[in-house]
């Protein structure tokens, strides 16, 4: 079987992805992390009025002549207040969002200002059209403010409630089957017996998924048995439109899963030039007329977290409907000394620190789970190559990035 370069094996991927086409209707107060299924159009001009960006007096710049002028105080506008025509050679007081007067073109603050009686002096000349809020200067009626495909952030609900978006049609959330194979695998909190693991899989993999928003089916440990394995391939098949497995990925006699998605549908099995996750599985699974996607993951902990964050999340992504499937790489500064000596680029475990650099974890094995707790994202060092302090690196945010 040919070796994939990483991103040959990440194109495979991606290119296999298919968004989800169904769409719901939800209201704007529960959609946060969701994926617009269709352009968001601003009903209305924002802001609807022009409106006072400070506290002070509105006027018109043309009456002042100089500093010092004194100008009669002609109304009090007020936040939620409409505001009358200024009265030419008049000032109006007024407050921060409220309506500038029809006539009036410039806010001048408070702080250069006197108020003297039924007037008020003005002490310093302002430029014209200042702390003045246009009428229409954020968003125009009719124009779209938010793309479909894109993610529901917490200023984008914002955004969609300043125009009385109430409801937003939005794609149906993806369902992700996962499951974890094992006979040694225990769930903590058990007591833990001879030559058994606790299953943190189950856990990186639960909060990968959690945070991006899909919807977990989770169909927990299956033990190291063909009909058992098979079974658990069907019924996730026949409720999700993803399944993702850790474990199992071996020849050995008691790695099941390449067999069983073989025997339930079909399956490739890449072997990738990257360390961690060199073996990944991808293919597809039927169920009760369903087909579902599957990819299969080895068991090495950091091998599942390193291969969710480098290629299973972008699939994802792809598959909710998004547009912008994951972070730019950066470029930063190496503060460490690392060769890598065999064949395969690898994915190790770095920390940006408060010198703008990037610390690497001492320990890069794929056990050790320990090293992405700590890590803040991932840098891709080529095969062959040795990185020295100083020199430029690839960096990938690791998870919590969203679009």
């Amino acid at each position: 079987m040919a070796i994939l370069s990483f991103n040959e094996a990440k194109a495979r991927l991606l290119s296999s992805a298919r968004p989800v086409a169904e769409t719901e209707t939800v209201d704007l107060a529960n959609v946060y992390g969701r994926v617009l299924a269709e352009n968001l159009i601003s009903p209305m001009t924002v802001p609807p009025f022009s409106n006072a960006a400070m506290d002070g007096y509105a006027l018109r710049a043309n009456d002042l002549s100089g500093v010092g002028i004194r100008l009669p105080v002609s109304q009090r506008v007020v936040a939620g207040e409409v505001a009358k025509p200024l009265v030419p050679g008049s000032a109006a007081r007024i407050f921060t969002g409220a309506q500038v007067p029809e006539g009036a073109d410039t806010v001048v603050i408070q702080e250069d200002c006197q108020a003297d009686g039924d007037f008020v002096i003005v002490k310093q000349i302002p430029v014209t059209g200042q702390h003045v809020r246009l009428k229409g200067s954020d968003l125009a009626a009719g124009n779209p403010i938010l793309a479909a495909g894109s993610y529901f952030s917490a200023a984008a609900m914002g955004l969609a409630a300043s125009v009385g978006i109430a409801e937003v049609q939005v794609f149906r959330r993806l369902k992700v089957a996962i499951f974890f194979t094992g006979s040694e695998l225990i769930m903590p909190g058990e007591p833990l017996p001879p030559g058994h693991i606790y299953n943190s899989n189950r856990y990186v993999m639960r909060g990968f998924m959690q945070g991006l928003g899909v919807e977990v089916i989770d169909l927990g440990i299956v033990r190291d048995d063909r009909q058992a394995t098979c079974d658990a391939l069907r019924s996730a098949a026949a409720k999700a439109d993803i399944i993702v497995t850790s474990g199992g990925m071996s020849e050995g006699d008691e790695d099941h899963v390449t067999a069983a998605v073989k025997a339930e549908g079909h399956i490739d099995v890449w072997k990738i030039a990257a360390k961690p996750g060199k073996p990944l599985a991808f293919g597809s699974v039927k169920s009760e007329g369903k087909v579902a996607a599957f990819i299969g993951l080895p068991g090495n902990p950091v091998a599942v977290w390193s291969g969710l964050l480098t290629l299973v999340a972008s699939f994802l992504r792809r598959c909710q409907g998004l547009t912008q499937i994951e972070p730019a790489l950066l470029t930063l500064r190496a503060d460490f000394s690392y060769t890598v000596k065999g064949n395969r680029m690898e994915i190790v475990r770095v920390r940006r620190n408060d010198r703008g650099g990037l610390d690497i974890y001492p320990n890069q094995d794929s056990s050790i789970i320990t090293s992405a707790v700590w890590a803040d994202g991932v840098s891709m060092i080529p095969a062959g190559t040795a990185v020295n302090p100083g020199d430029p690196l690839s960096f990938l945010p690791g998870p919590g990035w969203n679009p």
